[in-house]
């Protein structure tokens, strides 16, 4: 059995377009690291012109986010959605 992942990159390529962002810091948990290329890849695409970071560091749930100062939009795979 194949298992096919949902990545929801159309809410990623979405939430670029509103926010409209030149750097965009990914991150992703270990199980999913494996696939940065594939979104760096679709996001590329859609968007040359961004700068695309993803955060290598560790990710043990919503509350160990990297420093995202330097970031126009932080992206994080993995979480449940957070409301503003």
């Amino acid at each position: 059995m194949t298992l096919k992942l949902n990545l929801e990159l159309e809410k990623v390529i979405a939430k670029i377009k509103e926010n409209n962002p030149k750097t965009v810091l990914i991150q992703l948990p270990d199980g999913l690291k494996p696939k940065a290329g594939d979104i760096q890849d679709k996001l590329k695409e859609q968007f040359p012109e961004i700068k695309i970071t993803f955060w290598a560091g560790s990710c043990y749930g919503a509350c160990d986010t990297p420093n995202v100062d330097n970031f126009d939009l932080f992206i994080a795979f993995g979480h449940s959605e957070w409301m503003y």
